[in-house]
């Protein structure tokens, strides 16, 4: 196992990772952010080099132990066995600490996914002139922990927290500056947590967030994709209506917890 610090070995791994295009997309926006100032602090580590099997993007420095949403990780491989020798290989997981894994290839385990291509053709529709364009701040927090099927706990906003202070995000506001309708950045360049508060539904609101993010994740050189849930059917109409592509098969989500079921914050 072999930590890649070298920002030449890095920028050769995004060249490589661009090539095994759509299946490394969650590792190579983790690499893109790595060598655009690390905003996530995270690092990678490989089996080998420069002829690689598997790569890992995790979190550099110490992580909460009963933390999955923020211990996050990545994960791509050219060989299984290799990807499943790095993983046993001591110092690359902590199995006694709570993480997650996200990886579009079969052996990193449910949710759908779909690549989101260049969406230039589409035009947002025309929005009521009282909604403007604008960016979440901190202080909005608690609104996305409150509307995430998947949040609603303190671990969910220091998340959620961390994604806003360190990633791009886009959301449409009413006259008062109130978010409407929104769309975060993770640290993989995925277009994640997109949301519309109910009163707001049917307007086209979630069209021009997804349309406006995806244009502004391109003027930075990322790739737009996400990840829709496989029972959310209205957001993958959407998704289709604007052109996008699904992958084949599904993305896996791994988590590991030795801690559930015990107390915590």
């Amino acid at each position: 196992m072999l930590i890649l610090t070298c920002p030449a070995q890095l920028q050769r791994l995004e060249g490589a990772l661009r090539r095994s295009l759509p299946l490394a997309l969650p590792v190579h926006g983790a690499v893109m952010n790595i060598n655009r100032g690390n905003p996530g602090e995270f690092e990678v580590v490989v089996d080998s080099w420069p002829d690689f099997g598997a790569v890992l993007a995790r979190r550099s420095g110490e992580m909460p132990v009963d933390d999955c949403y923020r211990n996050t990780h990545a994960a791509f491989y050219r060989d299984v066995g290799a990807y499943r020798g790095l993983l046993e290989t001591p110092g690359c997981l902590r199995w006694d600490t709570a993480f997650h894994i996200i990886g579009l290839q079969e052996e990193v385990a449910k949710v759908s996914t779909r690549g989101w291509p260049l969406l230039t053709a589409n035009p947002p529709r025309r929005l009521d002139p009282s909604v403007r364009v604008g960016s979440l701040s901190p202080s909005h927090v608690d609104l996305l922990n409150e509307t995430w099927p998947y949040g609603g706990n303190s671990r969910s906003r220091r998340y959620l927290a961390e994604l806003l202070r360190c990633f791009p995000n886009l959301c449409l506001q009413d006259g008062a500056g109130q978010p409407l309708s929104w769309c975060l950045t993770d640290h993989f360049g995925t277009g994640a947590h997109g949301y519309t508060l109910p009163a707001h539904r049917r307007r086209g609101h979630m069209q021009a967030v997804m349309v406006l993010a995806a244009r502004r994740a391109q003027a930075r050189g990322f790739f737009s994709f996400g990840h829709t849930a496989t029972g959310n059917r209205p957001m993958q109409r959407l998704q289709e209506e604007l052109g996008h592509q699904r992958l084949p098969g599904l993305c896996r989500f791994v988590l590991h917890n030795p801690g559930l079921g015990r107390a915590g914050p």
